[in-house]
C-alpha cells in the first residue's frame, strides 16, 4: 500500500557558506493546516533532522495555501474526546512536540500567513518569534466551538500580550487583523504576503552571520527566564552565570574581539 500523504514537508533554505534554515511547512491545505496526531509525528521527525544537522542555523515554519493553521482537526476530535485514554495523550504529545520549538539551540521563526487559530496560534506561540503576512488572521477560537485552550494558549497567551488582552481574545474568540498583531506584541512585524518568507530568510541570514554558540546561550537564557518568570534577582543570577561560562570558555567570544581588533569578519566555529 501506498504511504499516506505527508502533512508535513522540509526543506534547506540556503544561506551564507554552508549554512541554512530549514523551512518546515505544514501542507495540509485543503483541511487549513489542520492539526492532528500524524502531522505532529511528523512535525517531531523534522525537529529531530533540524537538531541533528549543524549547517540549520535558524527554523522557519509556515503554512502552505490560504492558512498557517487553523487548528485542531475538529472532525476528528467528535471520537477522540471520547476516548479517556488517547485524547490526554493527544494533547500531551502536542506539548511536547511544541514545547522543542523553544529548546531547540537555533531560533525559530513562524511565518503567519492566512487563518491562525487555536492549536495553530499555540504553535506560534510556541516559536521564539512571529513574522506576519499581511493575510494573516489570528484568533485564539477554542470557546466558539465548546472547546477549551489545552495546547499552550491559557499559558503561554497572557504571558506574550498580558492578562487584559488575552482575557478578551480568548472569551470573545474575536480574530485579530495583521495591523493588530504587532500592536499587541504577537508579532516582531508584517509585511506583504509575497515578502513573507523572504523576511524570513533574510532575518536567518543575519542570524547565521552570528556565533551559533552565542546564539543557542542567549536563546537559552531569554527562554528560561521568560518561560519560569521567576525573581529578577534569580534571572540575573542565571544571566550573569551563563555569560560568564561563554565568555571565558568559548572560542567564538575570543575570536569575536580578535576580529573586531583586527578590522576583519570574525570566523565563528560554534566552539
Amino acid at each position: 500500500m501506498p504511504e499516506p500523504r505527508r502533512s508535513i514537508r522540509r526543506s534547506d533554505i540556503p544561506l551564507a557558506g554552508k549554512a541554512v534554515a530549514a523551512l518546515i511547512t505544514l501542507d495540509n491545505p485543503r483541511r487549513l493546516n489542520a492539526i492532528d496526531g500524524a502531522m505532529i509525528q511528523q512535525l517531531d521527525e523534522a525537529l529531530d533532522a533540524a537538531a541533528a544537522d549543524r549547517r540549520v542555523r535558524a527554523v522557519l515554519v509556515t503554512g502552505e495555501g490560504r492558512a498557517f493553521s487553523a487548528g485542531g482537526d475538529l472532525k476528528r476530535y467528535v471520537a477522540l474526546q471520547r476516548d479517556p485514554v488517547a485524547f490526554p495523550r493527544f494533547v500531551e504529545e502536542l506539548h511536547r512536540v511544541f514545547g522543542r520549538l523553544r529548546q531547540l539551540d537555533v531560533p525559530v521563526i513562524a511565518l503567519v500567513n492566512g487563518v491562525t487559530a487555536a492549536g495553530g496560534l499555540e504553535l506560534m506561540l510556541s516559536c521564539d518569534l512571529s513574522i506576519a503576512a499581511v493575510s494573516a488572521s489570528v484568533m485564539d477560537g477554542h470557546l466558539n466551538y465548546g472547546q477549551m485552550g489545552g495546547g499552550g494558549v491559557l499559558t503561554l497567551l497572557p504571558r506574550v500580550v498580558g492578562i487584559q488582552r488575552a482575557a478578551e481574545l480568548i472569551f470573545s474568540g474575536r480574530a485579530l487583523a495583521a495591523d493588530e498583531l504587532v500592536e499587541w506584541g504577537l508579532v516582531s512585524r508584517v509585511v506583504p504576503d509575497e515578502e513573507l518568507l523572504a523576511a524570513g530568510t533574510a532575518l536567518a541570514v543575519e542570524i547565521a552571520a552570528k556565533s551559533p554558540l552565542a546564539v543557542a546561550n542567549a536563546k537559552r537564557v531569554m527562554n528560561a527566564i521568560w518561560s519560569d518568570a521567576g525573581p529578577l534577582e534569580a534571572g540575573l543570577r542565571f544571566e550573569r552565570e551563563r555569560n560568564a561560562f561563554y565568555c571565558l570558555t568559548s572560542h567564538d567570544a575570543r575570536e569575536g574581539l580578535q576580529a573586531f581588533s583586527e578590522r576583519r569578519r570574525p570566523r565563528f566555529t560554534g566552539r
